[in-house]
Order: C-alpha cells, then sequence, then structure tokens
C-alpha cells in the first residue's frame, strides 16, 4: 500500500508509492553524454571570453585572468540579477515589486573540459567549496543581501546550459519560501523541544541505519525520511552549524571526500544521470542560530514534476528511501 510520509522539517507531505517501487534500472534514463569539441569560453586560454574573474585559484602564482588557474569564479554573463542599483522597493496597492538586485556568479570548477566533477580529483571539488565560502564571505559584506544560494546545475535535465563543469552562486535580496519554511519548521521544534531537530534526525538516522548511506567523523549522507524524489540524498555535518561559510579547513577537507563518492556513487548506480546539488545555509545577514543547521542536498533528475504535483504540493517518489539509500551504500568505494 502507498505511504503518506511527513516531512518533520517543513510539514511537507510526500507519497511513497511502493506499488510503484522502482530499481535503478526502472528508471528510463538519460545519461549525461561527454563533452564535445564546440567552442568553450570556460576553457583555460580562452579566459578573455569571459567577464573578468572575481576569484582565481593559481598553485603555481600568475596574475587574475591568466592561465594556469585551477579554479575561476567569474560574473555570469547573462545574470538572473545585478549588483548595480538600488533595490527601490514598491508597494502597488496589494502588490509588492523591487529592483532586480543582487549577484550571479559562476564557479568554473576546473580548466579539464573533459571531466565531470564525479571525475575530477578530491583537491579539485575540495576547491569548490572553498570558493563557495569565500563568496558567501565576500558577498554577505553587502548588506543587501539576504541569502546566497550555492548549486550545482548537471546535464541537460539538470538546467546545465554548458557541458564545460560548473557550479553557480546567486545572492539575493530576500530569503526564499522554501528556505524560510524550513527555518521556521526547525525553529518552532526547539521551542518546543529545546533541541535542534538536525542534530536530532542525525543521531536517529545514525541509530536506525535503515537509510544511512555513508558516515564519517564530521558528516552524514543518507536519503531523507519523506523524500520528493527518488535517490535524493542529504549531506548533514555531524556537529551543528547554521552557516556553511563558517566550516572549518577540516570540515571543508572531508567534505571533499564526502561529496565525490557520492557523485560517483550516483553515477555507478543510476549510470551517470543529471542532477542538482544546493548547499541550505542560514540566511548571511542573520547571527548563529541553535535551531538551523546548514546542509547539502542532492537531487537525481530521474522523474518529471507533473500536474498532480503543481496542483497539491505532494511530489509522488516511486524509490522508497530506505531502498534507495540500500543501493547507494552498497555500491561500495568507486
Amino acid at each position: 500500500m502507498p505511504e503518506l510520509r511527513r516531512d518533520p522539517v517543513t510539514g511537507r507531505w510526500v507519497i511513497i508509492s511502493v506499488e510503484r517501487a522502482r530499481r535503478p534500472s526502472d528508471f528510463v534514463r538519460v545519461p549525461v553524454a561527454g563533452p564535445t569539441n564546440r567552442f568553450c569560453p570556460f576553457c583555460t586560454g580562452h579566459e578573455s571570453k569571459t567577464p573578468p574573474e572575481i576569484l582565481g585559484f593559481r598553485p603555481d602564482g600568475g596574475e587574475p585572468n591568466d592561465p594556469n588557474w585551477s579554479l575561476r569564479v567569474v560574473p555570469n554573463k547573462f545574470p538572473a540579477l545585478r549588483v548595480e542599483g538600488n533595490l527601490d522597493r514598491i508597494g502597488d496597492g496589494l502588490y509588492d515589486r523591487m529592483n532586480g538586485i543582487g549577484a550571479h556568479e559562476v564557479i568554473i570548477e576546473t580548466p579539464k573540459h573533459e571531466l565531470f566533477l564525479s571525475e575530477c580529483s578530491e583537491k579539485t571539488i575540495e576547491e569548490v567549496f572553498w570558493a563557495f565560502r569565500e563568496r558567501i564571505r565576500d558577498l554577505k559584506r553587502d548588506t543587501r543581501m539576504r541569502y546566497i544560494v550555492c548549486f550545482k546545475n548537471h546535464g541537460e535535465l539538470g538546467g546545465a546550459t554548458l557541458e564545460h563543469t560548473h557550479s553557480q552562486i546567486i545572492g539575493l535580496p530576500i530569503v526564499p519560501k522554501r528556505v524560510q519554511e524550513e527555518i521556521d519548521g526547525s525553529r518552532r521544534y526547539f521551542d518546543f523541544r529545546e533541541r535542534c531537530i538536525w542534530c536530532d534526525m542525525i543521531r536517529q538516522e545514525m541509530e536506525s541505519g535503515t537509510r544511512m548511506i555513508l558516515e564519517t567523523d564530521h558528516f552524514v549522507a543518507a536519503s531523507p525520511y519523506a523524500p520528493r524524489f527518488p535517490f535524493e540524498t542529504w549531506v548533514m555535518p555531524r556537529h551543528h552549524g547554521s552557516h556553511f561559510e563558517d566550516s572549518t579547513p577540516q570540515t571543508i577537507h572531508n567534505l571533499a571526500w564526502v561529496m565525490r563518492t557520492l557523485l560517483r556513487r550516483i553515477d555507478k548506480v543510476l549510470e551517470r544521470p543529471s542532477y542538482n546539488f544546493v548547499i541550505h545555509t542560514a540566511p548571511v545577514q542573520e547571527g548563529a542560530m541553535e535551531h538551523f543547521h546548514w546542509h547539502i542536498e542532492i537531487i537525481p533528475r530521474l522523474t518529471k514534476i507533473a500536474g498532480f504535483e503543481w496542483c497539491t504540493g505532494f511530489y509522488i517518489n516511486p524509490t522508497p528511501p530506505e531502498e534507495a539509500s540500500r543501493f547507494l551504500r552498497d555500491a561500495g568505494m568507486v
């Protein structure tokens, strides 16, 4: 019989459709194709084809926008929001609007056009998370920025428009609704029990083990109890912290190993699917939060959102998280 499961943080309900239960081989998968020989503005030697870089990692030194880099951060050439200008908040009767002020940046993760992020070295992946951390710390100095979204789109179904592996950062003048729902749900739990719901969730998942995928001294990776999507995976730090940008060097170093391991297992089990991952962190103008816990959500793109989901806000997931975690756990080291 299908199950209705409630997310303990947001209160969101999902349908786990066990009668439609799908193994990895049951999905109609569209593996992400390998690179082509098309001209790529992100490749080394083409630095002049992007806006001037904001941040660059060059192990052997060098000037900004020169070759011989290992990672570059540049403004998005076609930004969703722009830094220049004022918010100019306006009320028009019951409607509210403001200027599209914010920031939109691209992290070019490696000069090697032929590699997916999962195929990169642990050091390369660590640099990606260092870049996220440094850019959040810099952008939060602009008090117009209320929230910084760090995310990766991989593959056409994941929304990637360029095949060269890259991530994005968007600074927003508002806190997104979905983030606020997580914060509010976490606060309600903390006000009632005087404990962080995320810390309790981590303890329970470690004790039961049924949805655990892997754990280290710094992180646990698990399928959430009420996942919206098949093989949805959460990466949560074992030690409480609300802001990703406050992570220690040891945490960032271990996170690189965890993400590399998970992305490789996902590639192996699901045959290189498109995916998204997003860092869920606290609003940048807020201080440390006892009730909120930063984490990363990884979403392989195996199903489509259709009319029922749009109408009701319910998601139908054909793969129970206990099964998904078992497949990823059993994939072993890759």
